[in-house]
């Protein structure tokens, strides 16, 4: 699905990635009880910040995984599906290949 949004500035929409429904122990864990993933895919980034009259790039590209704080950005809903808006400075880590790898070897 393409989203036909332009972000301003130095924001950023990112769609949440879906956590493991189930805890070690095999318990399923239901959706009142669970908070919502800090990780994230970027569908769209704006241009960057103007500083000093140049433009800043964004250090994210779209499709890049990343992970943000717990009270960050603002949720907006767009055809049923649900995305937050993040300025570039409230996403903590871009995720790389190795550490996607390294995270689903357990």
């Amino acid at each position: 699905m393409t989203v036909n949004i332009t972000p301003l500035h130095d924001r950023v929409l990112v769609r949440r990635l879906e956590e493991k429904e189930t805890a070690k122990g095999g318990i399923i864990i239901p959706d009142t009880a669970k908070e919502k993933p800090q990780e994230g895919e970027v569908m769209a980034i704006g241009a960057g910040k103007i500083e000093k009259g140049r433009r800043i790039p964004l250090d994210v590209k779209v499709g890049d995984r990343i992970l943000f704080g717990k009270f960050t950005g603002s949720e907006i809903e767009i055809d049923d599906q649900e995305y937050l808006i993040l300025r570039e400075e409230e996403i903590l880590v871009k995720v790389s290949g190795m550490a996607k790898a390294a995270s689903g070897k357990k």
